[in-house]
């Protein structure tokens, strides 16, 4: 395929504002994660909360749109110039020539929850204040973003659970190619809802303490929250020497509805695909940043995916020690991250994870390091087998 430049990138989580309180925290072995602490969850559980959403609303004629979801994606759209890069791309194309796509799991379904309790006991009428399109609606990020940004061009939202904001890549990549639009703003937002955090916990798949992927010992997940964009555009667009998205791969493993492919089938057909985009060979891959989500039937089978297609001697590890399991974001948090380590010659090692499964064979980081990284592979593993794989890399390398 045609590789996209990533003309700029923002990035806000449980590790502070910016994609440079990621980098740092990434450096510093500092986790975002903490006991839980959300609204009146009573759950034994840590996550990975973005401090500061209840201070402040959307307002405006966006108003309609408040929710911690939309309020979390407006904050991140103010970190790291990305408005002003932006401004720039609608110089150069015209509002009507920018794609908004977003990847969300449950949208503004918190404010939701809270109309619910809020119902007249007696009608079960919900309140007038509530909004569903402009907040729950899963389209409602996405149509938020577009008019906050003030882009005119084709939109749309994915929700395939944890691959949502990976797969907005490959939605971009096609529909720059069909000639619909000539640059797009990318990204994923989700937010701590009592859906998430009682619904995993319901399936046991939430731990008591932070973390831990591909440990011995792992025992479930860490939620987090966070929102994420990226603009791209066609690689004449960038200078030479920066970061591109050169290859895809999505692939669906129709095996079960909350539980991958033992064998990790469709986690490799992913990976597969996206190297055959790109046009690289696995011993190209200078790192992988894997879904690792630190349950037991996710890492397993993750690491037969990769440890059957790259063996053992790519580097590789998880990043939800630190941001927790972002859902819906997960995939533009992990590909921002896998830019971040191209960009400064950095792999992360798993945070937390002190004696890898001795029945892993995929090569696991323990500890970060300082260290040139050229192409990047991040994955992304959905719920329902919805699988996605993005490979990053170096605009002429």
């Amino acid at each position: 395929m045609t590789p996209l430049a990533i003309t700029s990138s923002t990035l806000t989580n449980s590790l502070g504002r910016g994609q440079y309180a990621t980098l740092n925290a990434l450096r510093d072995n500092r986790s975002g994660l903490r006991p839980c602490d959300f609204m009146d969850a009573e759950l034994a559980t840590w996550i990975g909360k973005v401090d500061g959403l209840d201070d402040f609303a959307v307002t405006g004629t966006l108003a309609q749109y408040d929710c911690r979801n939309n309020r979390l994606a407006q904050l991140g759209l103010q970190q790291d110039r990305f408005i002003d890069a932006v401004e720039n791309a609608k110089a150069r194309y015209g509002s009507n020539r920018i794609a908004v796509i977003m990847g969300t799991s449950t949208s503004g379904i918190l404010l939701t929850e809270q109309a619910f309790r809020q119902r007249d006991s007696e009608t079960g009428k919900l309140p007038d204040s509530f909004h569903y399109t402009e907040t729950h609606e899963l389209s409602a990020v996405a149509e938020f973003s577009r008019r906050y940004l003030g882009l005119t061009g084709p939109s749309m939202a994915i929700s395939t659970a944890c691959s949502s904001s990976a797969k907005v890549f490959a939605s971009a990549q096609r529909l720059i190619a069909a000639g619909l639009c000539d640059a797009a703003v990318v990204g994923g937002v989700d937010s701590l809802c009592f859906t998430t955090l009682y619904g995993f916990a319901s399936l046991e798949l939430v731990s008591p303490r932070p973390c831990r992927p591909a440990d011995a010992n792992r025992d479930g997940i860490s939620i987090g929250e966070a929102a994420g964009f990226a603009l791209l555009e066609r690689v004449a667009a960038a200078p030479a020497g920066g970061i591109a998205l050169l290859g895809y791969g999505e692939s669906t493993d129709a095996h079960h509805m909350s539980t991958p492919h033992p064998e990790g089938l469709g986690a490799r057909l992913a990976m597969e695909r996206a190297l055959q985009r790109a046009g690289l060979q696995t011993d190209e891959i200078d790192y992988i940043n894997l879904h690792g989500t630190a349950s037991k039937s996710n890492d397993g089978a993750e690491d037969k995916a990769v440890a059957g297609l790259f063996g053992s001697r790519t580097p590789c590890s998880s990043t939800k020690g630190w941001t927790g399991h972002t859902l819906g974001a997960a995939g533009i948090t992990e590909a921002i991250i896998g830019s971040l380590c191209i960009e400064h010659g950095f792999m992360p090692g798993s945070l937390n994870t002190e004696t890898v499964d001795p029945a892993f064979s995929s090569r696991i980081l323990l500890h970060s390091r300082n260290q040139a990284v050229r192409h990047v592979v991040s994955n992304s593993f959905g719920f329902g087998g919805n699988n996605c794989s993005v490979v990053l890399g170096r605009i002429g390398a």
